[in-house]
């Protein structure tokens, strides 16, 4: 498989398979196909790994497609102004990221549920408590809101987010919920109550523009019922 990105604001991942070669997405995430696409829809898995998938907030079941006949194109593109990016996932290369972050990848990878094992985390972490695995083996495509910035983290390295702006990190990492301290900074700051704390070794992919985020802003200027 081969594949492009093209676009900044609003990219798309066009991928050219071989004959017999196939794509996983989830349902929607195809934007353009050659006739020869065939698409089968799946649990993939089974109840257990489609009620997981659910649990990460993805669709239930997901589609699989195949180039017949002869080498085949189809393009993934971005539902909101951001970032496509790739990853190479294997067994020493698993993903932690956010639900709604995985778009499609090889046949060979897989998503499933992931909780933090600290229940902090759980209750005040917000968009941190139930995430998205990749594991596997091959290629994955990231769907991220806004630009990205990325930093590497030594072992016992930390680095402190915002609720929403953590994208992805590296299965290697560990993550944690630090309360803001003092009772102004809590209350007056506008920041929150809570703050969500990556430890290293291993990547950390943050994005600017959390969906979340532009629905709290835009929020103020929608009309209320009466």
């Amino acid at each position: 498989m081969k594949y492009e990105i093209k676009g900044e604001t609003l990219p798309v991942a066009i991928c050219r398979l071989e004959a017999g070669e196939q794509m996983i997405t989830e349902g929607g995430s195809m934007s353009w196909m050659s006739p020869n696409m065939k698409m089968e829809t799946t649990s993939n898995g089974g109840v257990g790994k489609a009620l997981g998938r659910m649990f990460a907030g993805e669709k239930i079941f997901q589609n699989i497609y195949t180039a017949e006949g002869g080498p085949g194109l189809i393009a993934f593109a971005s539902s909101f102004p951001g970032s496509i990016k790739t990853f190479e996932i294997s067994p020493q290369n698993e993903l932690i990221c956010q639900k709604g972050v995985f778009m499609a990848g090889e046949m060979g990878v897989t998503m499933s549920v992931f909780f933090s094992k600290k229940i902090g985390s759980g209750l005040f972490g917000g968009e941190g408590f139930i995430m998205q695995k990749i594991s596997g083996n091959g290629i994955m495509f990231g769907e991220f809101d806004g630009h990205v910035v990325e930093y590497s983290l030594a072992e016992g390295q930390q680095i402190i987010v915002d609720t929403g702006h953590l994208a992805a990190m590296s299965a290697t990492c560990s993550m944690d919920i630090q309360t803001v301290p003092g009772m102004k900074n809590k209350f007056l700051g506008g920041e929150g109550l809570f703050n969500t704390v990556i430890t290293g070794p291993g990547h950390v992919w943050l994005q600017t523009m959390p969906l979340s985020n532009v629905a709290g802003v835009l929020r103020a200027y929608m009309p209320t019922g009466n």
